[in-house]
Order: structure tokens, then sequence, then C-alpha cells
């Protein structure tokens, strides 16, 4: 949020128990803070959401997308499935880990993206984090493989130098994330500044 702040989009937070909650709950916790919204301003409300984040936005998209009246950004979303939760549920670590955002999420077992919603992507490709101790092969951002961060419908994605926790701080992330929510695609040839 702070370094969207800094590309000059105004943000707000919106916070969810990932393992305490099921993903129905978050659906209906994310569709009342945007009917609020709306009830309180009358222009476009776009949505970023990392990791885990990014496919409560895909089931929110595929429930509501008269709600979805802007975009949404992923970062280092496994839109199809994870192949780091599917390993820690058959270490029988599933439970406290991920509580039960594996079902119906982590899982891959998403709603399709509907027609008409701009998705952008953006994956990370600097293979540290707890895929390591997992056996994760492949591109990865080191939790999620580069090839889980696509899914169908998607207007855009990209693929960044950083972590999976790192994209979070990172500067080019924010700035290809404000940059989509501007332009609808993520800008190629230039480093940002």
């Amino acid at each position: 949020a702070r370094l969207l702040k800094r590309q000059g989009l105004s943000v707000q937070t919106f916070g969810y128990y990932s393992i305490w909650q099921n993903p129905e709950q978050h659906c209906a916790a994310l569709t009342a803070a945007a009917e609020d919204f709306f009830r309180r301003h009358q222009k476009p409300l776009h949505f970023v959401g990392h990791s885990l984040g990014g496919l409560v936005l895909r089931r929110f998209a595929a429930a509501r997308p008269d709600l979805v009246r802007g975009r949404i950004v992923t970062l280092g979303t496994p839109h199809r499935g994870s192949r780091t939760a599917e390993t820690i549920r058959h270490r029988r670590l599933g439970m406290p880990l991920l509580g039960g955002a594996y079902r119906e999420m982590l899982d891959g077992n998403l709603p399709p993206l509907p027609e008409g919603v701009m998705l952008g992507s953006i994956a990370g490709n600097a293979p540290m984090g707890v895929g390591r101790l997992f056996g994760l092969h492949g591109e990865n951002d080191g939790t999620v493989l580069l090839a889980e961060t696509r899914c169908g419908g998607m207007a855009d994605h990209i693929v960044l130098p950083v972590t999976h926790t790192g994209m979070l701080n990172d500067g080019e992330t924010a700035y290809q994330t404000a940059f989509f929510l501007r332009q609808g695609s993520f800008e190629r040839g230039q480093k940002a500044v």
C-alpha cells in the first residue's frame, strides 16, 4: 500500500483471516467493502492482491463481476493451484499452515475469470523462500511456480526478478502494478526509475 501511494494512487487496505475463515466468508466481506465504497464514491475501484489474496479476488470477481468496476492485479498468485501448498498438505501440515485455504483455492479449483474483467498477473523468478524446503522445482519466486501464475482470460502477465515476499517491497512491482491499473497492460522495454 505504501509503495502504491508513492505511485500516486489512493489506497485502502482490506484484511481477511486466511486460516480461520473460508473463501465464502472472504468474498462476503469483500463484497460488503466494495458496496460500501460505491455508496460513498462514484469512481472505479481497482483491486490488488498478493498470493492467496489474488485467489480471493478471483473468487470475488466470479461471484460479483458487477462490483469489479476497475482492474485487478495479482502478485505471485498461484492461479493454477500451488505445488508448495499441495506438498504441505501431503505432509499433513496443511491445517496448521493453510487452514481452509487449500480446498477451493490453493488446489486450483477456481471459477473462470468472468468475461470483461481485466486481470494482470505479476510473477517473480527469484527462487528464495519456503518452496526450497519443500523441493519446489522449475522457475519460481521461492514459493509459487511461474507457470502457476497464469490464468485463462487474463489481460497481461509479466515476470520480475523478485521473490514471493520481496515483491511486496519492490519499487518495480509497485510501478508495474500502478501502470496496469491505469493502462490495462504492463510496461515493457524500459525499467522504471
